[in-house]
């Protein structure tokens, strides 16, 4: 049997996407940005399919907001583990003027922000 893993999860929340980081916790690896997906329930539990197959247990953590609740409550509907963090907590990297896409980083910080490694 293989050993359980944990898929740590990113997410920037807007009103009509939300940009979506994942590292694995086996891997020193640099978070993967997944891209944007859309609001809607469907969406959610497609992208938690896929990240279900990377490892047995998903933690999602994402900036407290006003647009976060909704998908607070669904992802407990679902068992998935979910931290609302503080944007205080987040810690922000340098900027870069040519950061493509513009909301990948911001993912990546929070996928940092729960793993807990200093970033690269």
């Amino acid at each position: 049997m293989s050993k359980p893993t944990t898929v740590f999860v990113g997410l920037d929340v807007h009103k009509d996407s939300i940009a979506v980081a994942y590292a694995e916790d086996s891997s020193r690896n640099e978070p993967v940005f997944v891209g944007p997906i859309g609001t809607r329930q469907c969406d959610i539990d497609k992208l938690l399919r896929r990240l279900h197959t990377k490892g047995s247990r998903v933690v999602c953590a994402y900036e407290a907001g006003p647009c976060g609740y909704v998908l607070r409550r669904h992802l407990d509907k679902k068992g998935v583990e979910c931290l609302v963090v503080a944007p205080s907590l987040i810690p922000r990297g340098g900027r870069t003027p040519d950061a493509t896409p513009r909301r990948a980083p911001s993912a990546r910080r929070r996928v940092h922000a729960v793993v807990g490694r200093p970033l690269t």
